[in-house]
């Protein structure tokens, strides 16, 4: 393989991770042949609008790739929800070719009910943040390669199956803790294996 056909590719972690929550899907890919790139969301506990964070990998991307420069695009658990919004309403949409959805809670998560910060309220079933994304998934990410890994073992994602999206490859992976779901090998081999996949034309 060519290693100069990749991509590179940008990591997006989630509730209070940061960048480093990728350390060891960095080392992977790049062992690989990957070109990562990863930010550290701000704040990363909630407290900020999904859209404000989506914003600021609007700024990462603009700011380190050249405009023409397809990338790839991972979102873990919120971070998955930041790069939808990114994709879909931001734009992101016309830059990123393959886009891989760990562990998001697309449909909501009970737990989000536990908390009232602003970010999370947005991650309670029905919200008008989900309701707004999820109204036009279809016709925005059917447009890009799309990848949907979770796990149904998840507590921190509840029900588990909200992580499902309806679109794209969806991956079932019994790995036992939410938080592992960014390190387990067979999430970094399915990661690599989406990442290599041709490209919708």
């Amino acid at each position: 393989m060519n290693h100069n056909n990749r991509n590179p590719v940008l990591l997006i972690h989630g509730i209070y991770n940061t960048s480093a929550k990728f350390n060891r899907m960095t080392k992977y890919l790049t062992n690989l042949g990957w070109e990562v790139h990863r930010l550290s969301l701000n704040p990363n506990n909630g407290n900020g609008h999904l859209e404000q964070l989506a914003q600021q990998v609007d700024n990462y991307v603009n700011n380190n790739f050249f405009p023409k420069q397809p990338i790839d695009l991972v979102g873990f658990s919120m971070g998955g929800l930041v790069t939808r919004y990114y994709l879909q309403r931001l734009g992101g949409i016309k830059k990123v070719q393959r886009y891989i959805n760990i562990s998001a809670p697309n449909n909501g998560t009970m737990t989000a009910y536990v908390l009232p910060n602003p970010g999370i309220k947005q991650m309670r079933p029905n919200s008008q943040f989900l309701q707004d994304l999820n109204k036009d998934i279809e016709t925005t990410l059917n447009q890009i390669d799309v990848t949907v890994i979770w796990t149904p073992f998840d507590l921190m994602i509840f029900p588990p199956s909200s992580s499902k999206m309806g679109i794209g490859e969806e991956i079932k992976l019994p790995v036992l803790i939410h938080e592992q779901m960014v390190r387990h090998h067979q999430l970094l081999k399915t990661v690599s294996d989406s990442l290599s996949k041709p490209v919708k034309i």
